[in-house]
């Protein structure tokens, strides 16, 4: 009996050792992403007993030929306190319905978390302007719901930006970069998965690939009109003053 027990201790202790030595804990490297939209939520929100048979035509016209969930892919490279977020080109046709800016990846965002400062390059329209300001600041709360996402465990924490979003956010402490997908940052670990349920997107890894970063895969963007947070909304401002219910859905997606 003792020998039995000696050896599952054995068995149990050489488990833990193996899968302790296949965690990783990259310090660089790049992680894939999948921007995920339900285009069907994203129509359904802009039912109202007034317009309600216009987006039902839509939303069956819609229905015949494109999937529920449109899928957008994006790169995420890190090393040291320094990442650099970038959309993957969308490879899926695109449509003649209404365009939703949710459902678009219109940011390229350098981020220097050591100096909590960021460039975003942003893309509203045929304009492409350079944004330079501080990151993004977030409030938020850990929570003890756990999941794994891309073969890292994840802690799940919740916030609100913007003053109405709803975020819901999945990091790793294995991955000791304070980063994530577009502007979601000050976790104490990656942030692998964001979920905006109100607003029916996700971001969730993939893939992470642990490999060394050249410094001139981390050059921020360059090109566009110079701007802060304040200028860029005060410029967006006047030229949506006039779309009534549209201009806070285009609001909420260039100011995210």
């Amino acid at each position: 009996m003792k020998k039995i027990l000696f050896t599952l201790t054995c068995l149990l202790f050489s488990t833990s050792l193996l899968l302790a030595q296949n965690v990783r804990f990259p310090s660089s490297g790049t992680i894939e992403f999948n921007k995920t939209v339900n285009i069907y939520g994203l129509i359904n929100k802009q039912m109202n007993k007034n317009n309600e048979d216009f987006w039902m035509q839509i939303m069956d016209a819609y229905k015949k030929n494109h999937p529920q969930f449109k899928v957008l892919k994006s790169v995420l490279t890190f090393s040291g306190n320094k990442t650099l977020y970038a959309p993957l080109e969308d490879t899926e046709p695109t449509t003649d319905f209404f365009d939703f800016p949710m459902a678009d990846q219109n940011n390229t965002i350098y981020t220097d978390l050591a100096a909590s400062q960021s460039i975003i390059q942003k893309k509203v329209f045929e304009d492409v302007f350079l944004l330079k300001d501080s990151t993004r600041k977030i409030n938020w709360k850990i929570t003890d719901e756990t999941r794994e996402i891309a073969g890292y465990p994840c802690r799940r924490a919740n916030a609100i930006v913007m003053d109405s979003i709803y975020v819901v956010a999945f990091y790793t402490d294995k991955i000791h970069i304070s980063g994530g997908p577009e502007t979601f940052t000050g976790l104490p670990g990656m942030i692998l998965g964001v979920a905006l349920p109100h607003e029916n997107v996700t971001w969730f890894a993939t893939k992470v690939n642990d490999m060394s970063i050249e410094d001139k895969a981390l050059t921020p963007p360059k090109k566009g009109k110079p701007v802060t947070n304040q200028t860029f909304q005060t410029t967006l401002q006047p030229v949506m003053k006039n779309w009534g219910d549209y201009k806070q859905i285009y609001l909420k997606a260039f100011l995210l």
